[in-house]
């Protein structure tokens, strides 16, 4: 292999050289995972198994459904809040002034 004297390359050199040596890592790592899962493969079924049964499929996760309103703001009842979370400041402020919470119930 030929050594490159980056020293005298121009810019536009050097930009290709980058973009050929990140093709080039980007390729070989490919081909280190396909060469590792061959072998992942090829060891499962030597032993009996299918890979897929030994690591367990990705299972979905769940969406949860949004809360239903618990509390709304004193003077606007088109804001509320579920009760979890953070509380807002709408919220602290009513208690603070001493009032009970059960008063903004929904």
């Amino acid at each position: 292999m030929d050594r490159l004297n980056i020293e005298a390359m121009t810019l536009k050199e050097l930009q290709s050289l980058e973009k050929s040596i990140a093709k080039s890592i980007s390729t070989f790592k490919g081909r280190q995972k396909a060469e590792a899962l061959a072998k992942v493969e090829a060891l499962a079924k030597e032993l009996g198994f299918v890979l897929t049964d030994l690591i367990g499929a990705e299972r979905p996760k769940s969406i949860r459904a949004p809360a239903t309103a618990k509390y709304h703001h004193p003077e606007n009842f088109s804001i509320t809040w579920s009760g979890r979370g953070r509380r807002p400041q709408w919220f602290i402020d009513h208690v603070d002034a001493g009032n009970d919470p059960s008063t903004l119930a929904v």
